[in-house]
């Protein structure tokens, strides 16, 4: 499934790691409903199956954080990683990839928005190799 520009998401709850603490937002995970944060807000969603992937740590998010000034001048106002990993996991990866404050790092642990978009994927048998 492709999420249209216009469309409605679902209702999930996302956690992102606060790196540092602000009015609201506690040091450490913090949960955010989706429909609060979209509201009003042209975001751009990068979804990945894994933080530290191969290819999505050399080519993916490096490539959004690079170029999140020119997604900014186009009228989008944030941009986000979701992956199903825990938001110990997103804040680690982000702060490695130098994505504060370009890419926020949304992490989906229980996969409850991946699978509300209809992007769940198990790889489990690809990887199954035996050793």
């Amino acid at each position: 499934m492709t999420i249209q520009v216009g469309q409605s998401l679902p209702e999930a709850t996302l956690y992102e790691f606060i790196h540092e603490e602000t009015a609201g937002c506690a040091l450490g995970p913090n949960a955010f409903k989706v429909s609060v944060l979209v509201k009003g807000k042209k975001i751009a969603i990068l979804a990945l199956p894994g933080a530290y992937t191969p290819t999505c740590s050399a080519k993916h998010l490096p490539g959004f954080v690079e170029h999140a000034a020119a997604f900014k001048a186009k009228g989008v106002d944030e941009i986000w990683c979701v992956s199903v990993n825990d938001a110990f996991v997103m804040g680690a990866w982000g702060k490695e990839q130098g994505a504060h404050g370009a890419v926020r790092m949304m992490a989906d642990g229980s996969a409850e928005f991946t699978r509300a978009i209809g992007m769940e994927l198990d790889l489990i048998a690809r990887f199954d190799n035996g050793c």
